[in-house]
């Protein structure tokens, strides 16, 4: 399959082998386009036709023989969820159990009174009645509506008395006609005086009976009267508030579903938010004056005449126009939104756009400056409010999906319960706190059970599939999964391997690709592919265990294991910048867990933001330093942004570029060769060829996105999917062009003997010493062989790459372009090292340092110690995560984190490190 060549491998059952190698060497060829491939074929087709057509369809992999395969599930390292109602909790079906849980044990709490909400059934009200002193005189009251029963039909069914005024009994013949039609009769059932003899069997069937009589004649309703301290106390069968006596809907499970029309908040339909005007969007830079043109959309040139009215109509209200909108008093912003006078304010400017929408330019305008926010009905929580009122060890259903996941298992674990609730809910219990010991196991502490699946990176999505299987207790199984240990701290790596080897000990057979060094010091068996990436791929260089592996001298894996990329170098550090100018400052951000953070990050150096999972490195620099950049500049208003107080020194940057984990390209026509802009140099050079003039072809009829040379069959992506109707659709390749995307007059032209498909089919490194006389062409393709994307084949579509190859290629993008001509740029990195082999974490520093040459300045986000050992300047977050995070441990050079006792990254690193190593790299 794809560079493997020819191998043969054996892998045990029931073991944990780890797959490692350089980056591009066949790992994901070998894990799941043919183990995970052939099993998951295998165990489809071993069911029924009707069945067959709701899975995915997978082609047998390219392969001789593939013996004792297992059925086969793939955690791979990317989040395929985009339904926003999917969340952790419903992902890894904790939630499902809670709805029966709460459904079972649920208590309903009346929010008038604070009362608890019962059924009052007869032995309820007996209870009652045994709970007063002898001698008591009692009556019990049947309320009668005289609309459904008139006097004389009572008096037929034997009821002859009504309790009167000041508790006087009497007879309902002489006094019916005082009792209009819409009055309710009460109507006396029996009369009790409590005595200590009369709490035998025989008595108690009385009560009962009477109690029964009572509540069957006030459908539903009866009322205990005491005659001798004139109280009285009303019961009813409803489930009600037996004080207050407002009715609540009895819990059941689909009423704590927010996929269900029954349980789902009416306003927001479940999704926990609504859209709306976000005045974050139309006054996205707070520090701006109404002079200086703070409300964003008012700025626009065809709304200047609603601008010139808010200034005027401002001066003659002694509005502030020259002070900053954030510092503006509540009547003065008021003024700005509401409107006075001439000037209608900004609510009723987007009133009136709303009226407009007919327009496309309005509807685009009003998209702009829409936002979600939580529902105001449900309060975020996406289900009815009678939901809310359900308490079970005092905590209803939203407050138990906010907690993070540490204190939701302290909460199960502790949940005080009587001996009949016990026994009622220890299966649910133990379901549910299996599940959520697993997510505490693989690293996943600060998260949410509320949290939207679609919102996660790869690496949590994949360990939130690993708990739900740990949950689902599959045993016989091989699960394959890819780089397991991204986003996961150090601290955390044990834990995780703890968890694999828990899946194996049931009987499953794991494979996991690797680059983690304890990952791969902890597993039973190890497959090294190499010895390089692409077309120095695809073979077995090593096979065994870890002792072996140590002690191969050809194997890349092995080299780093015994000598890490970190020790290798021994730059010193450039000294820190003394200017104020010279450094980012971010004062008060408070978004997600941050404690209202305060930190400065030099420019122009390696800087590195470290931290346990959760701990809000993300929120720090993605949602707040870019985020804020961008609402400053006017721009990237849809993105939800974190608050802050301030940020300083940016100024000098031409833009601050965000490198994350996402796809470059969701199209199947993207690919690295246009990504990168070589492809407009390639196709010029078969342009210029001497058939090409001959037969008048241009550069245009070698581009398969436009029509003249493509194929027009599959309109150049050489394949056709074919629509199945009711099965699923399959993908084939096309019958005109056999694949090769462009007509047979293109494909007729040649340079050097290749032509267009065979350049497409060329990886990177084939293609540099392919054009090795093509200066532009070498020169655009140079940034992705340094990435470390020399595997990768031209005409590869990217939606196939993961998630490190996606955010090295942007990378590689952004050499071209990063020169020290002009302003410099601010580059936010989000784990770059990402699918990095230990051999390429050198390398990606290599080229980190030549973009810092260039002028700019370059913040990482990273758990990788080799990476962190390298940077210039760190600042550690946590000391834990969720709401154990948020803070400043520790920041300066590696010596300083080494040094700080609370920095859990320090200490690693101080692990790490031999002291010889650290005094050279000092």
């Amino acid at each position: 399959m794809n560079n493997l060549k020819d191998i043969s491998c054996s892998i045990p059952h029931d073991q944990l082998t780890v797959i490692t190698g350089p980056s591009g060497s066949g790992k994901s060829s070998l894990a799941f386009d043919t183990l995970y491939a052939e099993g998951q074929r295998r165990y489809v087709e071993s069911m029924s036709s009707y069945a067959r057509q709701f899975l995915e369809r997978i082609e047998k992999p390219d392969m001789d023989s593939l013996q004792h395969i297992l059925p086969a599930i793939a955690l791979e390292q990317k989040n395929s969820v985009k339904n926003a109602r999917s969340t952790v909790g419903t992902a890894t079906e904790i939630y499902d159990f809670l709805r029966i849980l709460f459904a079972t044990l649920g208590k309903t709490i009346c929010h008038h009174c604070g009362g608890e909400v019962t059924k009052a059934n007869p032995a309820v009200i007996e209870a009652h009645l045994r709970t007063f002193e002898e001698g008591t005189k009692l009556v019990l009251v049947a309320p009668v509506s005289m609309a459904t029963h008139t006097p004389d039909a009572l008096i037929e069914q034997g009821f002859f008395r009504v309790l009167g005024n000041d508790d006087k009994i009497e007879e309902l013949a002489h006094v019916k006609e005082a009792f209009g039609k819409n009055d309710l009769l009460p109507i006396v059932v029996d009369r009790l005086i409590i005595r200590e003899k009369d709490r035998g069997e025989a008595r108690r069937s009385r009560f009962s009976e009477s109690i029964q009589n009572a509540l069957t004649l006030g459908n539903g309703h009866v009322i205990v009267r005491d005659l001798s301290q004139n109280t009285e106390r009303a019961f009813q069968s409803a489930y009600a508030c037996q004080q207050c006596h407002e009715v609540f809907p009895e819990p059941f499970p689909n009423m704590f579903s927010f996929n269900s029309p029954m349980g789902a908040c009416p306003t927001c339909e479940g999704f926990g938010r609504v859209i709306g005007l976000d005045m974050d969007k139309v006054i996205p830079n707070k520090s701006l004056s109404l002079d200086e043109g703070a409300i964003h959309p008012f700025t626009m040139p065809s709304n200047q005449e609603l601008y010139d009215q808010l200034l005027m109509e401002g001066k003659r209200n002694k509005i502030r126009l020259d002070v900053p909108y954030e510092e503006l008093n509540d009547k003065e912003k008021t003024f700005i939104i509401e409107g006075k006078g001439e000037y209608p304010g900004v609510r009723e400017f987007f009133d009136w756009l709303e009226s407009k929408k007919y327009k496309v330019h309005v509807r685009v305008m009003l998209a702009k400056y829409r936002g979600y926010y939580d529902c105001p009905d449900c309060l975020g929580s996406r289900l009815r409010k009678e939901t809310l009122h359900v308490f079970v060890g005092g905590q209803n259903l939203l407050s138990l999906s906010n907690l993070p996941i540490s204190d939701l298992l302290t909460f199960f674990k502790t949940l005080p319960l009587t001996p009949l609730e016990a026994e009622m809910s220890s299966r649910l219990l133990r379901e549910i706190t299996s599940r959520v010991q697993y997510l505490h196991d693989v690293g996943l502490t600060y998260l949410t059970l509320a949290r939207q699946s679609r919102t996660l990176s790869g690496g949590e999505a994949q360990r939130i599939n690993l708990s739900a299987a740990l949950g689902s207790a599959l045993t016989d199984t091989l699960y394959v999964l890819d780089e397991p240990t991204v986003g996961l701290h150090a601290r955390d790596t044990h834990r995780l391997l703890a968890v694999l080897k828990n899946l194996r000990d049931l009987g499953n057979t794991l494979v996991v690709v690797e680059h983690d060094p304890d990952m791969i010091r902890g597993a039973d068996h190890i497959i090294d592919m190499g010895p390089g990436g692409g077309e120095d791929g695809g073979r077995i260089v090593y096979e065994g265990d870890l002792d072996g592996l140590l002690k191969t001298n050809y194997s890349l894996t092995a080299q780093y294991l015994n000598t890490p990329a970190h020790l290798k170098t021994t730059t010193p550090p450039p000294p820190l910048p003394t200017r104020k100018a010279d450094w980012i400052h971010i004062t008060g951000a408070q978004g997600n867990n941050l404690q209202n953070v305060s930190v400065k990050l030099p420019k122009n150096q390696l800087v590195c933001v470290t931290g346990v999972s959760g701990s809000g490195k993300s929120t720090l620099i993605k949602q707040t330093l870019y985020t804020g950049y961008q609402r400053e500049h006017g721009s990237a208003l849809q993105l939800d942004m974190a608050p802050y107080q301030t940020l300083e020194g940016l100024e000098e940057f031409q833009d601050v570029i965000l490198v994350d984990q996402s796809p470059p390209g969701r199209s199947q026509r993207s690919n690295p060769v246009t990504y990168v802009k070589a492809y407009d140099e390639i196709r010029q050079l078969f342009a210029d060829s001497r058939k090409a003039m001959v037969l008048g072809i241009t550069a245009s009829h070698f581009s398969f996105n436009t029509s003249g040379g493509r194929c027009e069959t599959c309109e150049g992506l050489g394949t056709v999917t074919v629509d199945m109707q009711f099965m699923a659709d399959v993908t084939v390749t096309c019958n005109d062009c056999k694949g090769q995307r462009f007509n047979a007059n293109v494909l007729s032209v040649d340079l050097y003997g290749r032509n267009i498909n065979d350049v497409l089919n060329m990886t990177v490194d084939e293609a540099m010493s392919f054009f090795k006389t093509a200066a532009k062409v070498r020169r655009k393709l140079a940034p992705l062989h340094d990435m470390g994307l020399g595997y990768l084949r031209l005409g590869q579509s990217t939606s196939t790459l993961s998630g490190g190859e996606a955010q090295r290629l942007k990378l590689a993008s952004y050499l071209l372009s990063a020169k020290k001509a002009g302003q410099p740029y601010l580059f936010l990195f989000d784990e770059p090292t990402t699918g990095l082999h230990l051999s390429d974490i050198d390398r990606l520093v290599q080229v980190f340092r030549r973009l810092l040459e260039a002028g700019n300045s370059l913040i990482v986000i990273e758990h990788n110690l080799d990476f962190i050992a390298q940077a210039d300047y760190l600042v550690d977050l946590g000391p834990e995560g969720g709401s154990g995070g948020g803070r400043i441990v520790a920041q300066g050079s590696v010596q300083d984190l080494m040094d700080c006792p609370e920095s859990q990254t320090g200490q690693f690193l101080k692990a790490m490190h031999p002291p010889s190593a650290v005094q050279a790299t000092v």
